[in-house]
């Protein structure tokens, strides 16, 4: 299919559930991210616009969502791979249109310490822009899926860090949302690039099975049909197989070979309205066995994601226990589609109103404040993507919790207030211990007092929810400031004597900034609370400040060396007893008089390139800097106070491939002269780093040339050559 028939079909594709669309400006966006990626390719060797195009399809197929979610799926790589901005799409199309894109593109251009502060800031700013337009997240999973579907081309390790992200982060948020058709396909594409070996053997068995399985479907389906139409309840009912990664937890939990799995269908059936619902049940329990304590009402008791069903698992006259989903055609679309479904028939790109359903968004936000990378992402899995845990207040509210919450999730869940000032708790009308694991449908009463102290910090650990260790977190830190202080630094200390380093190396004045920058508190001080109150620890502190600390310690003692290399040079009477000095290994194609392995870099002032006399300057803290011997910089090196720093360096042997060196060509402005510049660089076989050129008003142009050289015999050629073009006046190296 070519690319203007993919859109041809995206258009028919809304036509059908939208025919009000914005249909221009569907094609304007199209036209823009097509003229924004135009030669970019995908991994399979596509033109890149194909991969928006895919995604706006299946925003349209699968989600059906308004004309801005087609524009902004069509636009959602244009901030993050082309020059294109924030502002430009604002002004092309809209600026709600350019914050869905902003939402759904990942920040790039950051360089963060480690992984996990990578994935935690792209989901942090992906979560903060879906919690004021929940289209974000939307587009977002419609990317991921279209991703997983083509990530064959990908390498294995990108196979394997990408779906194991899919399995963790996105196939969990669309549970989450109710979008069950998009949860699993994201589940079973996963499995297929973690397990391969356990996916393939599913596979291939269910399809070995197939005809046995379908034949078995068919007569349950028809027994199930006969019943309900000599009832006179509308429906429409059918069975599926349960999708593989279903099978494989199975496996996985029950410690099963899929032949001992029975338990591999689901029936569906759809009715009007919910008393309809309870009758298909009674028929049901009538026509099957029931398999006991395998009912769950989720009609009466919601999932936080709104989905409503009743689930019963029953024993079919095969002897196959299958489960029977029984709900209302509103209930089924939620169920499909999630927060999508509410989206359906907006017009016109009016598709606000619905976020207060999904409050959970901010409140996820709320909770993590404070945590670190670590924390935010294992905290994020437990409250977005753990099972949950149905509860009642004595008053017959529900809450909610993730599976294996205690008495202090319930009691902050209900208040901050409450959980600070509980000393004791009831489930089912008997005192348990804070520590009690909750089950479905129990009574919970919190004990409070006035008299009482406040949360523990043994709690912390007991606590399940993020919201209930973060709202103790916040208790700590505002009540108990200056005891944090004190218990944090004891065990910053602490840790810091088991490392073997000394509070000396962090307080350094010139070392601490940036230490602070590697744990991301802006004093010692707040480090020290934060530790204190739980929200980061001391070992994390340490394990971040080590390396930076080691690698100071180690230069300065190289510094030392080599002035006292300096200032222990022989007289000549002496020199004769000297043996002669050893071969030394040269950096980056520079010997350092007097030193091994030492940390060299060149000075951007002058760009010393093989060839040239140079000197080395002994920095501190950043090993010896090498200049030019002309360079204006190095003319201090009579001055007193820094002759100890000046050493003898030379260049060795193992000189590197090429250098970076700027030269600067003054000549008289004219037609295609930067054309003639570049021919010459081309002729000479000069990598060009960087070309800049400014006129001057009375008819004269500078020429600013960033290359890469080999040697001064490649770069006395290239001068001449430009020193030969019409109207150059000259060509220098600038230095200083």
């Amino acid at each position: 299919m070519t690319i203007q028939e993919q859109y041809e079909l995206l258009e028919k594709t809304v036509r059908g559930y939208n025919p009000s669309a914005d249909f221009a400006q569907i094609r304007a966006a199209f036209d823009y991210a097509d003229k924004c990626h135009e030669g970019q390719k995908r991994k399979s060797g596509e033109p890149y616009i194909i991969h928006p195009l895919a995604v706006a399809q299946i925003v349209a197929e699968e989600l059906k969502l308004d004309s801005e979610s087609i524009e902004a799926a069509l636009l959602h790589d244009v901030i993050e791979d082309t020059p294109a901005t924030h502002e430009d799409v604002a002004k092309l199309f809209s600026p709600t249109i350019a914050d869905l894109v902003e939402g759904v593109s990942k920040l790039t251009r950051i360089q963060y310490a480690t992984k996990e502060d990578e994935q935690m800031e792209n989901l942090r700013k992906m979560l903060i822009a879906m919690s004021k337009d929940i289209r974000v997240i939307l587009i977002k999973i419609s990317d991921r899926l279209h991703n997983m579907r083509t990530m064959e081309y990908q390498s294995p390790p990108k196979q394997k860090q990408k779906s194991l992200e899919t399995m963790e982060i996105y196939a969990p948020i669309a549970h989450r949302l109710g979008m069950q058709r998009i949860k699993w396909e994201l589940e079973d594409l996963s499995l297929k690039y973690l397990d391969p070996i356990g996916y393939e053997e599913i596979v291939s068995k269910l399809d070995a099975k197939k005809p046995e399985y379908e034949a078995f479907m068919k007569r349950t389906q028809i027994q199930i049909d006969e019943r309900l139409n000599e009832m006179g309840i509308q429906h429409i009912a059918y069975g599926r197989m349960k999708h593989p990664y279903s099978i494989y937890r199975k496996m996985f939990n029950q410690n099963k070979s899929i032949d001992e799995i029975f338990d591999l269908f689901a029936f569906r059936v759809v009715v009007e309205n919910v008393g309809d619902c309870y009758n298909v049940l009674g028929v049901i329990h009538d026509i099957y066995k029931p398999i006991l304590g395998r009912f769950k009402d989720y009609i009466g008791t919601p999932k936080p994601n709104g989905y409503q069903s009743l689930h019963t698992t029953v024993m079919g006259n095969d002897g196959y226990p299958f489960e029977v989903q029984i709900r209302t055609r509103e209930m089924h679309e939620i169920a499909e589609y999630g927060v999508a479904a509410h989206w359906k028939y907006k017009q016109n790109g009016q598709g606000a109103g619905t976020e207060g359903r999904y409050e959970w968004v901010r409140r996820l936000l709320e909770n993590q404040e404070g945590a670190d990378a670590e924390d935010f992402i294992h905290s994020l899995k437990v409250d977005m993507f753990s099972d949950e845990v149905f509860v009642f207040t004595p008053n017959g509210d529900v809450q909610n919790l993730p599976a294996g919450a205690c008495p202090i999730d319930f009691a902050y869940a209900i208040h901050s207030a409450v959980g600070n000032h509980m000393v004791g708790a009831k489930v089912n009308g008997r005192i348990v211990t804070f520590d009690h694991i909750l089950k479905n449908g129990d009574i919970v009463e919190i004990m409070t007092s006035k008299a009482a102290k406040g949360p523990s910090r043994d709690w912390m650990k007991i606590a399940k929810s993020s919201e209930a260790r973060s709202k103790i977190r916040q208790w700590f830190k505002k009540e108990k400031k200056d005891e944090n202080i004190v218990n944090g630094r004891s065990a910053f200390e602490a840790e810091l004597k088991h490392c073997g380093l000394s509070m000396k190396d962090v307080t350094d004045s010139e070392l601490l900034p940036t230490l602070l920058k590697k744990v991301a508190y802006p004093n010692l001080e707040d480090m020290y609370a934060a530790i204190g109150y739980g929200g980061f620890t001391a070992q994390k502190a340490v394990s971040r400040m080590q390396g930076e600390i080691n690698r100071v310690l180690r230069q300065r003692q190289q510094e030392q060396q080599a002035l006292e290399a300096a200032a222990a040079k022989p007289g000549k009477e002496e020199a004769a007893h000297i043996p002669a000095p050893k071969k030394v290994k040269s950096e980056q194609g520079i010997i350092v008089e007097g030193l091994d392995n030492c940390l060299v870099k060149f000075s951007k002032c002058c760009t010393p390139v093989p060839g040239d006399d140079i000197v080395g300057f002994i920095t501190r803290g950043y090993g010896v800097s090498v200049h030019r011997a002309d360079c204006p910089n190095a003319a201090h090196r009579n001055d007193p106070y820094q002759t100890g720093r000046w050493i003898k360096v030379s260049w060795g042997r193992d000189t590197n491939d090429s250098y970076p060196t700027i030269l600067e060509v003054i000549c008289k402005d004219r037609a295609n002269l930067l054309l003639d510049i570049s021919a010459a660089l081309s002729t000479t076989n000069t990598f060009v780093l960087g070309l800049n050129t400014r006129s001057t008003e009375d008819g004269y142009a500078i020429c600013r040339v960033e290359i890469r050289i080999r040697d001064d015999v490649q770069l006395k050629t290239l001068m001449n050559k430009l020193n030969q073009i019409s109207g150059v006046l000259g060509v220098t190296r600038p230095a200083g």
